[in-house]
C-alpha cells in the first residue's frame, strides 16, 4: 500500500488538506496526517483539524510522498519548519515524490526541489524573478518527474486525483472520480 505524510500547520488552507486526505483515502493509499508542534491545527478559515501523529514522531518514517498543504499563513509555518525540510530533502534523494498546492510550493523551492522544474502555485505566492531557474505555467496541476503541484482551492479535487493516478494508476483515479460523481474529462 502507498503512503502519504501530510504535514499540518495552523494557518492551512482547510479545503486542500482535506480534499487531498479524504480522496487519497479513498484510492486506499495510507495517509499520515502530521502537526508541526502539536496534534490540533487550525486551519486558515478556522476549521479545527486534528492529526494523527506529531512530525517529530514520524520523522524517519519512509514515506511514498510527502504532500504539502497551502494557505497562509500556513505554508509560512511549514516553510520555517527544519523538520519539515529534513523529510522533504530526505524523500526527494530516496526518489520518492514531493507534492505542494497553492503557496505551499515556496516550501519545495527553499528546500532546493524545484530547480529546472516546471511548476505552478497560487499567483503571487513564488516570485518568477527571485527564482529563475524555476519554469513557471499556468496550468491546474503540473507534474515534472517526482515533482507535482497545483494552484489553489479551485484545483485540490484536480490535485487529488492527479496524485491518486500518479501513486496507483489510472483505473484506481477513475474509480474515486466516479464514484464523487465528478464529470469525466
Amino acid at each position: 500500500m502507498k503512503t502519504v505524510l501530510i504535514p499540518l500547520a495552523n494557518g492551512c488552507e482547510e479545503l486542500e488538506a482535506v480534499t487531498l486526505i479524504d480522496l487519497l483515502r479513498r484510492a486506499d493509499i495510507s495517509v499520515i496526517t502530521a502537526g508541526l508542534e502539536h496534534r490540533t491545527v487550525t486551519g486558515s478559515r478556522g476549521t479545527v483539524l486534528i492529526a494523527d501523529a506529531l512530525l517529530a514522531d514520524v520523522m524517519n518514517r519512509d514515506f511514498d510522498m510527502v504532500a504539502l498543504p497551502g494557505g497562509l499563513p500556513g505554508a509560512n509555518h511549514l516553510n520555517d519548519s527544519p523538520l519539515v525540510h529534513a523529510i522533504l530533502k530526505r524523500s526527494y534523494q530516496n526518489h520518492h515524490a514531493v507534492a505542494a498546492i497553492c503557496a505551499a510550493p515556496l516550501v519545495l523551492a527553499n528546500a532546493g526541489l524545484l530547480a529546472s522544474k516546471t511548476v505552478t502555485c497560487y499567483p503571487g505566492s513564488l516570485n518568477p524573478l527571485d527564482w529563475p531557474d524555476i519554469n513557471f505555467i499556468a496550468d491546474s496541476v503540473v507534474i515534472d518527474g517526482k515533482v507535482l503541484t497545483s494552484r489553489g482551492p479551485g484545483t485540490a479535487m484536480d490535485f487529488a486525483l492527479a496524485i491518486i493516478a500518479y501513486l496507483t494508476d489510472s483505473t484506481t483515479r477513475d474509480k474515486v472520480a466516479a464514484a464523487l460523481l465528478r464529470p469525466s474529462a
